[in-house]
């Protein structure tokens, strides 16, 4: 049996609890009884394992991850997803634990902007509102006006008077989506994700070839070029949501691969074609969301560990416009 202070040194060689386990345990049964015992709640991404959504109480996108954390009774939050996901779930929530069960889990998007830079930036422009994706660190949701997600980014937009300039940060390709549909021109910040980046044009237009009845459903972090091939646009759960209301039976789905596994779910008699990245991959995962497992999901719930930490000055800046967002998200029934 590891005592908590051994489990403590583990972690902090690793970033996550690097501790054996039983390969006769039955983990799903463990973490079910670990929920019951420790009022526990797992939040899980769209974009993880099909084990660890099968687990899961509550499965999301990031307006979906932030208002189901908002509204929970638990007492201990499990966060399945990446740091950006767990820290909004503890700015939410200060009095609850929130555990993460790799804090190595980062994102290539959140690494994009730095907040110590993007406030350089951000001073430069003193008139303009800031309107931040909800995919960055606590310190840049601090600097922040309104956070939103690709869920109601749109209608967060249009909700502000035309003559409002606007940074928008940190995807330039969701902003200039957005700048598109709207007629703004939002000043962007040159941010990315590196898994919505790396799609190949060239192979999704030959898979079209090959299937030429499927659907192309794109998330709008993709790039320009990809997005004008689409047929549908729109968060995850905004592709998950259309591939259920849409009459065709084949689809080519630009996004993380995570998300066809409740596609599949959902519509066990469709056929769902994860679209290629421009390298040697038939697919395209995001290496930090897959850095969560099973194993790992188990030893956090067992050992209450890694346990997100925050400065409370830093979550009650950033806390201001995340509830922004969720008062606006309510009031168009986002």
């Amino acid at each position: 049996m590891v005592d908590i202070n051994s489990a403590k040194n583990n972690l902090d060689a690793a970033g996550f609890l690097d501790l054996a386990v039983d390969p006769e345990i039955d983990l799903f049964a463990e973490i079910e009884k670990l929920k019951k015992e420790k009022n526990a709640i797992i939040l899980a991404h769209y974009y993880q394992e099909p084990d660890i959504q099968d687990v899961a109480d509550y499965i999301g996108d990031s307006l979906g991850l932030a208002q189901a954390a908002e509204k929970t009774e638990a007492d201990i939050i499990v966060f399945a997803g990446v740091h950006f996901m767990a820290e909004t779930a503890k700015i939410l929530n200060p009095s609850k634990k929130v555990l993460l069960p790799d804090l190595k889990a980062g994102c290539s998007l959140s690494d994009s902007a730095p907040p110590a830079l993007f406030k350089l930036f951000k001073d430069k422009h003193p008139d303009h509102l800031v309107i931040t994706y909800i995919n960055c660190s606590a310190g840049m949701k601090a600097l922040s006006d309104i956070i939103c997600t690709s869920s109601n980014a749109q209608k967060i937009i249009e909700s502000l008077p035309a003559d409002q300039p606007i940074i928008f940060a940190p995807d330039r390709n969701l902003g200039a989506y957005i700048n598109k549909q709207t007629g703004r021109n939002m000043l962007l910040w040159n941010g990315a994700c590196m898994v919505h980046e790396i799609f190949s044009l060239e192979k999704i237009t030959k898979l079209k070839i090959r299937h030429t009845k499927a659907k192309v459903i794109a998330h709008p972090e993709c790039e320009a070029p990809v997005l004008a091939i689409a047929d549908y646009i729109g968060s995850t759960t905004g592709l998950l949501k259309f591939t259920q209301k849409d009459d065709a039976t084949e689809y080519i789905v630009v996004t993380e691969t995570g998300i066809l596994h409740q596609m599949q779910k959902n519509n066990p008699a469709k056929t769902f074609i994860p679209a290629p990245p421009n390298n040697s991959c038939a697919c395209n995962d995001c290496p930090h969301m897959k850095l969560n497992t099973l194993e790992k999901l188990y030893l956090c719930m067992k050992y209450e560990l890694p346990e997100i930490i925050m400065d409370e000055a830093l979550r009650l800046a950033a806390k201001k416009p995340i509830d922004r967002m969720l008062e606006i998200s309510a009031k168009y029934g986002l």
